[in-house]
C-alpha cells in the first residue's frame, strides 16, 4: 500500500510540473511541435552567445572573485576572441553590521550586505541591459583572529559565486528574451 501511495504521488508531482509552463532558459526549441528538442539536438545559441561576453577586470577583491565566477559561467574554454559583449562590474560595496551583542556590548557575529553594479556593452547597440545585485551574509566572530578570518574569506567566496549567478541568470534571461521575441531563431 506504500508503494502505490508513492507512485500516485510522484505521477501527481510529475503531472503539476508539466502543467506549469516551465521553460529551459539557455535552450530553444528547434522543431515546430511542443518538444524542446529535435532528433536529440538542443539549439544552444544562447549559451554561444553568452560566450560571447568578455569581462572587464574588477579592481576589489571580491569584485575579482565575482570576474572569475562569471569567467568559469561564461567563457568555461577560455576568453572570446574579438568578443561581442562586454560586461562591467563595479567594485563591490560592502556594509557590515555587527549582531549579537554580548553583555559587555562586544559582538559574536557580523553581517555583510554585498552590493554590485553590472552593465553589459555590445560594440554596436551600446548598453544592452544593466542593474544592481546584492547578497545578504553572515559570519560568526570567534576568539581565535585565524578562525574568523577564513570565516570571513569564505562568506567572501561564497558572496561572489552567488552574485556571479545571478548575473549570469540574468544576462541569460535578457539573451532569452531577445530570442524568443525575434521572428528567425537563428539571428540574435
Amino acid at each position: 500500500m506504500l508503494k502505490m501511495k508513492n507512485i500516485f504521488t510522484f505521477i501527481v508531482i510529475l503531472c503539476g510540473l508539466s502543467a506549469c509552463g516551465f521553460e529551459p532558459l539557455y535552450v530553444e526549441k528547434t522543431g515546430g511541435d511542443d518538444l524542446w528538442y529535435y532528433n536529440n539536438q538542443y539549439d544552444t545559441d544562447i549559451v554561444k552567445e553568452m560566450a560571447q561576453i568578455k569581462i572587464e577586470s574588477v579592481s576589489d577583491r571580491i569584485g575579482q572573485l565575482i570576474q572569475n565566477e562569471l569567467i568559469d559561467i561564461f567563457n568555461p574554454y577560455g576568453a572570446p576572441k574579438g568578443a561581442k559583449y562586454f560586461l562591467k562590474i563595479s567594485p563591490a560595496n560592502a556594509q557590515t553590521t555587527q549582531q549579537a551583542l554580548r553583555d559587555d556590548i562586544t559582538a559574536t557575529r557580523e553581517k555583510i550586505k554585498y552590493s554590485v553594479t553590472y552593465a553589459l556593452w555590445s560594440k554596436d547597440a551600446g548598453q544592452l541591459v544593466s542593474g544592481d545585485t546584492w547578497i545578504y551574509l553572515s559570519y560568526d566572530l570567534l576568539d581565535n583572529p585565524y578562525s574568523t578570518t577564513m570565516d570571513k574569506k569564505k562568506v567572501e567566496k561564497d558572496g561572489a559565486k552567488i552574485i556571479a549567478n545571478d548575473i549570469a541568470l540574468r544576462i541569460g534571461a535578457y539573451f532569452h528574451s531577445v530570442k524568443t521575441k525575434r521572428g528567425d531563431p537563428n539571428e540574435f
